[in-house]
């Protein structure tokens, strides 16, 4: 049993919320998106995790997403944003990926929380967290027609929201520390993890490579032989 309540800082929820909805803006302009196709990305990105979480997972009628009006005008707000200052965006490309790490323990931890006071399993506590933390992301590349990143081989996202889910599970069943201070071990261990992850360009592989994660120490392929004339 989880001791105390994990809640989102109002403020940070608002502001993570706006920037994954800018950031999906910013795609569908990139993919001369109308309005309509812009505006639909960046709901479907900002409030898409969340809405699996309640919808589907916990199925427990209409998610505080929709029914407090906030979620929506914000990303009305990032969607204009996005239109009128998108070439100057860049400039708080850190800012974004900042919030976006923070976001990915935080919405972990808060998922998993949800999912075990609604009587869930720890496993699938853990799924449902994961779920809420890249969901959004998930079905936004759904919407473009293109494979989720996180399927692919690249620098670790999933296993960093992986990663935040699991620490919050074992600081509140094995530790024993209350939903705020295993939240915020939590987000701090994603925190970390994900900054180490881009500094050292930490990847996976596919599996039919024969390994989970790339090393950078392998040797180069031998060279192809040459045919024909020299």
């Amino acid at each position: 049993m989880i001791r105390g309540t994990f809640d989102l800082p109002v403020l940070f929820d608002y502001g993570a919320t706006f920037a994954f909805g800018l950031s999906a803006a910013l795609a569908g302009i990139k993919r001369h998106y109308d309005i309509v196709g812009v505006l639909a990305l960046a709901l479907v990105t900002g409030l898409g995790g969340g809405v699996l979480r309640d919808g589907l997972f916990l199925a427990q009628g209409p998610t505080p997403l929709l029914t407090n009006p906030r979620y929506i005008q914000l990303i009305g707000a990032a969607v204009l944003c996005g239109i009128l200052f998108g070439s100057r965006i860049h400039h708080f490309a850190r800012l974004i990926a900042i919030v976006d790490a923070l976001g990915l323990g935080a919405y972990a931890a808060f998922g998993v929380q949800k999912s075990l006071h609604a009587g869930l399993s720890a496993p699938a506590a853990i799924l449902v967290g994961v779920v809420n933390a890249v969901g959004g992301g998930v079905l936004r590349d759904l919407l473009c027609r293109e494979e989720p990143l996180v399927f692919k081989p690249g620098q670790f996202y999933l296993l960093t929201a992986l990663a935040g889910a699991v620490t919050f599970v074992f600081c509140t069943a094995s530790l024993e520390l209350s939903a705020n201070r295993a939240a915020i071990v939590a987000v701090v261990l994603t925190f970390v993890f994900r900054a180490l992850t881009i500094r050292f360009n930490w990847r996976t592989a596919p599996v039919s490579s024969g390994s989970i994660f790339e090393n950078d120490d392998d040797p180069p392929p031998p060279p192809a032989k040459q045919t024909g004339p020299a």
